[in-house]
């Protein structure tokens, strides 16, 4: 199979020089307030006086893209999809694959081996991937929109020139936040950070770590201060196979149980100050501006599943299934619930593409990707549980992927800011807006 980044390549070159006619338009009528984001405004483009277009139309290298993932899903992944779940593993040969076809280096530039794409590109493999397994989705994911971005923006040129070809070749990459008592609440972390001779040392431990099997680079943040409580966070590169480092423990999990989530111990983890992220203290600032843009990603990872867990069964209940002398399908009761069911996907598709326009225009998007990653985990819980049903047995056995997509569906509500801490950011956005 050729190259996916290869293929496209020559249309994002043609499609960057004529962007001015696929941006929408954004009213510029009110001030704008800069949301905190890995992404720089946008300078080059003027989008006030460009006519407005749809949310979900698509540049030429976006169509290509989705069409080429999409392919690739099927023919690749689909058919390992159930044997990596009930092996909780991800097979080798995907994780090759994924780097063949330029999916771990979407929006790396060309320079250091990457695709040189832009992040609705991004978003859009993350969804056609979650079509087929959701598990595969959040491994390309969470390095790009995370790892990627974060080298992207705040690595040194050195950084940049030693990681970024291998993040966009063959490195898989994980973002270490997350401690066993500092989850919603991510600035509660314990882990330690103290200045030597020759760099730093990191003393404490993470937990919920995706992609730590697989992955060789690893983005840890620790308080480098505790004085300064959460402003003295500081982001530090550590490679496995530092001394000291250690994945204690991988879970076992209700869902996406393909994608690796561990446990990793720090012990006097020795690493040169060459392996600073950006500046001492402003960790946390980086934490916060990534996971606002990975909230988007996770959107586009549920709106993935619910269109899969939806395309599954409606295939098999409108040609298969059949009760009372008719197809399933035909029901009207049954044809009520799948309408409202595609309403409400493409509702949740809406509000993902439009965060993820947002942020490429370099607007606050802060809101909007809380409300996408909050509507598109509820609707894929729900449509994936209803799918369940509609396929009757058939959906309850292990032999297909509905229950697989029932399962994967809930860690949505979870990760990268629980359902809880989106209605917080969304109900906090509404109350500077209408507070007097």
């Amino acid at each position: 199979m050729a190259s996916i980044a290869r293929t496209i390549r020559p249309f994002a070159r043609v499609a960057t020089s004529s962007s001015r006619s696929l941006r929408p338009a954004f009213s510029r009528t009110a001030p704008q307030i800069r949301c905190l984001t890995a992404t720089l405004p946008r300078r080059d483009v003027d989008i006030s006086e460009i006519p407005p277009t749809p949310i979900s139309h698509l540049s030429e290298t976006e169509m290509l893209m989705a069409d080429s993932v999409s392919k690739f899903a099927q023919e690749v992944i689909l058919p390992k999809a159930r044997d990596m779940d009930e092996a909780e593993t991800m097979d080798p040969v995907v994780i090759e694959q994924l780097f063949e076809q330029g999916l771990m280096g979407i929006e790396i530039p060309e320079e250091y081996g990457g695709s040189g794409m832009n992040f609705t590109s991004a978003i859009i493999a993350i969804e056609e991937l979650a079509r087929v397994d959701p598990s595969v989705s959040v491994m390309c994911d969470v390095h790009n929109t995370l790892v990627n971005t974060a080298i992207i923006k705040w690595g040194s040129e050195r950084l940049k020139k030693e990681f970024l070809p291998k993040l966009a070749t063959n490195t898989i990459g994980s973002f270490c936040l997350s401690e066993p008592i500092s989850g919603s609440d991510a600035f509660a972390l314990a882990t330690k950070a103290t200045r030597t001779e020759t760099g730093y040392k990191i003393n404490g431990g993470k937990m919920w770590i995706t992609n730590a099997m697989e992955a060789n680079f690893f983005i840890v943040f620790a308080n480098l201060d505790p004085s300064k409580k959460y402003k003295g966070i500081t982001a530090f590169i550590v490679e496995k196979g530092t001394p000291g480092f250690t994945i204690s423990k991988k879970e076992k999990k209700l869902g996406i149980k393909a994608s690796s989530t561990c446990v990793i111990n720090f012990d006097d983890v020795e690493i040169p100050k060459e392996n600073l992220l950006g500046n001492e203290f402003e960790g946390y600032k980086y934490a916060i501006g990534l996971l606002n843009e990975g909230r988007i990603g996770i959107a586009a990872q549920m709106t993935g599943l619910a269109l899969g867990a939806f395309e599954n069964a409606a295939g098999y209940v409108w040609n298969d299934r059949k009760q009372f002398g008719q197809l399933v399908g035909e029901f009207q009761g049954m044809q009520h619930q799948f309408a409202q069911a595609w309403v409400e996907i493409q509702a949740a598709r809406a509000l993902v593409y439009n965060a993820a326009r947002k942020k490429e225009a370099g607007e606050d998007f802060v809101m909007d990707a809380a409300m996408a990653k909050l509507y598109s985990s509820q609707v894929a819980g729900k449509v994936s549980g209803q799918a369940v049903e509609w396929m009757g047995g058939m959906g309850f056995v292990r032999e297909g992927l509905a229950e697989k997509y029932f399962r994967d569906s809930k860690i949505g509500a979870i990760y990268e800011g629980t359902s809880n801490i989106q209605l917080t950011t969304i109900a906090k956005h509404l109350q500077k807006i209408y507070t007097r």
